[in-house]
């Protein structure tokens, strides 16, 4: 996500990742807090020119958004069909005509609908993703990687930006990441691994040269 580090947490989460070592993920709740939290700052650029494009992006601000709940809602339906070699056909959008703050509502439905499957969902329970057929945990991570890194192209472009929240960055990068390097603040390293910034000791990595692995670990 980004700036989203200064929005407050959502009283109760108790925050996974780097601040609870050892304990297992709440990944519903890391999934709604995540939302919570990019919607929260996205709405304090609402009346900005959501025509403008994300750095390396062909897609406008109100597309990407578009986007963006379509692939978390696209995440719950994968769980739900459970598909062994295929996307589902249910594709979900917001109305074009809703105002910013209507679809970050929107985007914050999609999110409790993944957390919800997840939290319904048996543990043996799997569906396909060309990056690694995955689980409940799986496809929480990769709602939560969406809802960080688009929210942090989204608030860039919108001149409302910051760092990732390491807390929130943290689990999803031990999960769908395992060769990450290590030595680095989570967000940064979230970053990296999706192509997005550099490391100091690390350069940039080539757009479409990365991927996760969302394989059951």
């Amino acid at each position: 996500m980004t700036a989203a580090a200064t929005a407050p947490a959502t009283p109760g989460l108790s925050t996974p990742g780097l601040s609870a070592p050892g304990l297992a993920v709440d990944w519903p709740a890391l999934v709604t807090e995540t939302a919570a939290r990019t919607t929260a700052l996205l709405e304090r650029a609402a009346d900005a020119d959501w025509s403008a494009r994300p750095a390396g992006s062909d897609w406008t601000c109100r597309a990407t958004l578009d986007h963006l709940a379509l692939g978390v809602l696209g995440y719950a339906g994968l769980l739900t069909a459970r598909p062994t070699d295929r996307y589902i056909t249910l594709f979900g959008s917001l109305d074009p005509a809703a105002p910013v703050p209507h679809c970050l509502e929107g985007l914050r439905i999609a999110a409790a609908l993944l957390a919800g499957t997840v939290r319904d969902a048996a543990s043996d329970a799997r569906a396909w993703h060309p990056w690694g057929h995955s689980d409940g945990p799986g496809f929480a991570a990769m709602g939560t990687v969406e809802l960080l890194l688009h929210g942090w192209d989204l608030a860039g472009a919108l001149g409302v930006g910051g760092p990732l929240p390491d807390e929130l960055a943290a689990p999803a990068v031990a999960r769908l990441f395992p060769a990450a390097p290590a030595g680095h603040a989570p967000g940064e390293t979230l970053l990296w691994c999706t192509g997005r910034a550099a490391l100091p000791d690390r350069p940039r990595q080539a757009a479409g040269a990365w991927s996760w692995d969302g394989r059951v670990r």
